[in-house]
């Protein structure tokens, strides 16, 4: 069933956009935050407080959707809210325990529960599951990501242009994978490899949550699935080091502060994507690629930086699908299962082929 009010709960940038984009889309969208935006938007805003159930109810009971752009540790009461309201629920979160709790509400939805909507996990797994049904049998698909400054500077080359607490989470929480057939829990900043996007030396390493559901969906199907962070080389030493030999894997948020304040977000940034998948065809053995950087673009008027716009038009492109009937309706939303053309094909979707620099 087709619908058009929404909320947007969090105007950070990513919220910002993803309610501009959803506005330009034809949705009525009302935003809210504990601060109103100091430059003008055009969606319609309000300020609230979205830890009050009561404040959240009101809201919700006047929408036909939400998106959660907040904090991963908020989702969770607030998608209890949108279970309880019957409407439908999305949001960017990468972690595993948000999304497990969803996964229990959507079996009594009346609504989609759509969590895991933005870059990784999101967008990698429409793009890994859409390499992997090009084979009449895939062995292995490996998804790799990296949000990160254009210009490095020190040791660790990096640039908190994400949650602080997201990056903290994935750098410390285990890791689910596929490896010969087997669902395992292995650990965060190991698996270390070294990968090339258009000439740029990159490391990757093991985190959290960028595989979302694959596990559960790709299971007795690949003999092989991981996901892994890119960095510039040299950053996961050092990330070890912090974490572990300093113990500030025990003080979480008070790393997220001293690494914030180290290394301030950018405006020059791009986001690397490398899947790969492996199968036969035919008989014979193939590998498939999909290689990309993604930079800043212009969208509605402003310059918006890479993780912004992808992450945004990530949730957006699936929120044009579920209204326009391409997706269910009720239930649980897998990212997999969104067949990536169709996904291509949504006006918001469409970024990604038109501010993408591809290499592979």
């Amino acid at each position: 069933m087709s619908f058009r009010k929404i909320a947007v709960l969090g105007l950070g940038k990513v919220g910002r956009l993803a309610a501009t984009l959803l506005h330009e889309g034809g949705f009525e969208v009302i935003g809210v935050d504990a601060q109103l935006p100091l430059s003008d938007v055009p969606f319609k805003c309000r300020a609230g407080d979205i830890s009050d159930p009561q404040v959240v109810g009101e809201l919700l009971s006047n929408v036909e959707a939400v998106l959660s752009c907040l904090p991963y540790h908020l989702n969770i009461e607030l998608a209890r809210a949108a279970h309880l309201a019957g409407i439908h629920y999305f949001d960017l979160t990468e972690d595993v325990p948000t999304t497990n709790f969803i996964i229990e509400l959507s079996k009594t939805a009346r609504g989609l529960m759509a969590p895991q909507c933005g870059l990784a996990p999101g967008f990698v797994g429409i793009v890994g599951a859409s390499l992997a049904d090009g084979f009449d049998r895939c062995r292995s698909i490996r998804m790799r990501v990296g949000a990160l400054p254009q210009h490095p500077t020190g040791l660790l080359g990096y640039a908190f242009n994400w949650s602080p607490e997201g990056v903290v989470n994935e750098y410390l929480n285990d890791c689910e994978v596929i490896e010969g057939g087997v669902r395992k829990l292995v650990s965060p900043m190991e698996w270390h490899e070294t990968v090339y996007v258009g000439g740029v030396k990159l490391e990757a390493f093991t985190t959290s949550g960028g595989l979302g559901t694959m596990c559960d969906t790709m299971l007795g199907k690949i003999d092989n699935l991981d996901y892994k962070t890119m960095r510039y080389p040299g950053h996961m030493e050092l990330m070890n080091f912090f974490f572990h030999e300093l113990l500030m894997r025990d003080k979480r948020k008070l790393a997220g502060e001293i690494l914030t304040n180290a290394k301030p977000p950018v405006e020059d940034d791009v986001v690397y994507v490398h899947v790969a998948a492996e199968g036969t065809e035919n008989g014979s053995l193939r590998r498939k690629e999909f290689v990309r950087a993604y930079y800043p673009i212009e969208i509605a008027g402003a310059r918006r930086t890479a993780i912004a716009w992808t992450t945004s038009a990530s949730v957006v492109a699936v929120i044009e699908m579920v209204r326009d009937g391409l997706l269910p309706a009720t239930g649980f939303l897998h990212q997999e299962h969104i067949p990536l053309e169709m996904f291509l094909k949504t006006p918001t979707g469409g970024l990604f082929k038109a501010g993408a620099t591809s290499h592979g």
